[in-house]
């Protein structure tokens, strides 16, 4: 069936995190939060629009209420629901043993913290969704990560494909985003990146524009489908 008009833009929401144990500076803390003034400076791509950049505490709990405050508030509340197909939510965690990009495919129901969280919590082998099932159910994003992964690696950037986002607060994170996305109609997609230290801040805050561009030209089509 044709469009009526011009497509929507994609409205793409992204989060971070705040330091944790062992990593005193996190560095999507700074991504996200220079994330708008990066693209108004670069002129943002065409077809995209940045939603809210919020930042999380790196702590399951302490993680889970601001981010369903902040889901819940990208959703429309008209009965159809189509607009949402066109929100994107995008949330960033470092991986201080990892020298690429890694765009997660999946979550795991399952909470095993290495350490405690910043709220002092060392869950073991728990679901992070009881009402899931026990903890090997997975749930993965509905977004083409491998050509995702593609089109930035063609851009220059050292990139790859994660079925692993371990058991940590990010992939606690990752399975409520991705069980809210499936209730919802909108997308999401985790991806860790490394230390500024293994790859500098302008080129991750060059990272993150460009992601959000691809993830905006790969949606552009759904509404002339």
């Amino acid at each position: 069936m044709g469009s009526e008009g011009p497509n929507p833009p994609v409205t793409i929401h992204v989060t971070g995190f705040k330091k944790f144990h062992g990593v005193a500076e996190n560095p999507t803390e700074s991504i996200v939060n220079n994330l708008q003034r990066y693209i108004n400076e670069k002129g943002p791509p065409k077809g995209l629009v940045l939603g809210s950049c919020t930042i999380l505490e790196t702590a399951g709990h302490g993680a889970v209420a601001p981010l369903y405050q902040a889901l819940q508030s990208s959703v429309t509340k008209d009965a159809s629901g189509l607009s949402n197909e066109r929100v994107i939510w995008v949330h960033f965690g470092v991986n201080s043993g990892v020298t690429r990009f890694a765009i997660e495919k999946r979550a795991f129901n399952e909470a095993t913290f290495r350490c405690p969280d910043e709220m002092g919590w060392k869950p073991q082998k728990l679901p992070i969704v009881p009402a899931d099932g026990g903890i090997s159910r997975v749930r993965e994003t509905c977004l083409p990560i491998d050509d995702i992964a593609k089109s930035l690696a063609k851009m220059g950037y050292e990139v790859t494909t994660s079925d692993d986002a371990g058991r940590f607060v990010c992939n606690y994170v990752y399975y409520h985003s991705l069980r809210f996305a499936e209730q919802s109609g909108t997308k999401c997609v985790f991806v860790h990146v490394p230390l500024f230290l293994t790859i500098d801040e302008e080129t991750q805050m060059a990272f993150a524009a460009s992601l959000l561009e691809v993830l905006a030209s790969m949606e552009t089509p759904l509404s002339q489908a």
